[in-house]
């Protein structure tokens, strides 16, 4: 049996550059936090997927619209090996922007490739780009730096830890609504290169303020609860404060556990609250 933790990202950035091809082309500061979905994964001696999946009200999720299978189907497809009983004890945030179906995916191919001893780092890259734009990137984590899709990846390699509070509303949004409302509303916004600089040299104050989502706008216009979530993180004064992928997450960097702790203990709304750090 394989054991896999598969993280959760936020986007410090969210920057929408064009559009090619039908698909919107991103410029996005990423890195993962310590929410993980926990994959176990066992050899079976056919070609069947079996998957079961435990918690944030997903046992019922249909097996053809599960993207985990997909995962597990296109390993077995690429490398002929025989199938796998899958379970996922899903703690990641559903519909939250936090990439909890892609950190599946890209954890299932992880897992598939330990259980077997077969498929190379660009092998995966090249299957889970396949599957989703930030696949990829789930593969490995940490800080980058996702243009294209987002699935050219530059890897960051820092040590920095970053500490956020993650409010959570009741309600999703859409991805796809999300971007057809955006192409009416655009938002011009270049922040990722500055903020990757203010990382790198350990500028937390100047990242803070860098913190954006081209999506926000749009977003809210789904789901007003992001801005009760915004208002609400805004008024401890944070480093700063923004939205992950299409929403409906929203999160603040504090400048250490402990003021995160602090607001967690006096926020009082309807969000789901939850304390975070970077892995």
């Amino acid at each position: 049996m394989v054991k896999v933790k598969a993280y959760a990202k936020l986007n410090l950035t969210l920057d929408i550059t064009g559009v090619e091809g039908g698909f919107h082309m991103l410029d996005s500061l990423v890195c993962t936090v310590d929410i993980f979905d926990l994959i176990k994964l066992k050899k079976r001696k056919d070609k069947l997927v079996n998957i079961e999946m435990h918690g944030r009200g997903l046992e019922l999720l249909p097996y053809e619209q599960n993207n985990a299978v997909k995962a597990a189907e296109s390993f077995i497809n690429c490398f002929g090996t025989d199938g796998a009983d899958i379970v996922i004890y899903k703690n990641i945030p559903v519909g939250a922007g936090l990439g909890g179906s892609s950190a599946d995916i890209s954890g299932v191919l992880t897992g598939m490739a330990r259980l077997y001893g077969v498929g190379s780092d660009a092998e995966l890259k090249r299957l889970a780009d396949g599957l989703g734009s930030d696949t990829g990137y789930m593969l490995s984590g940490g800080f980058a730096r996702l243009t294209g899709r987002g699935e050219r990846v530059e890897k960051l390699s820092l040590k920095r830890k970053l500490y956020a509070v993650l409010l959570i509303p009741e309600k999703g949004v859409c991805t796809a609504e999300c971007y057809k409302l955006y192409d009416a509303m655009p938002t011009s916004l270049h922040n990722t290169g500055a903020a990757v600089e203010a990382l790198k040299s350990g500028d937390l104050q100047g990242l803070g303020s860098l913190l954006s989502n081209s999506l926000l706008k749009p977003a809210a216009t789904l789901n007003p609860e992001i801005l009760a979530a915004y208002a609400a993180l805004e008024s401890f004064s944070p480093l700063g404060v923004t939205m992950t992928g299409s929403g409906s997450c929203v999160f603040a960097l504090f400048e250490s556990p402990e003021f995160c702790a602090y607001f967690k203990s006096r926020y009082r709304g309807k969000c789901e609250c939850l304390q975070v750090k970077t892995v």
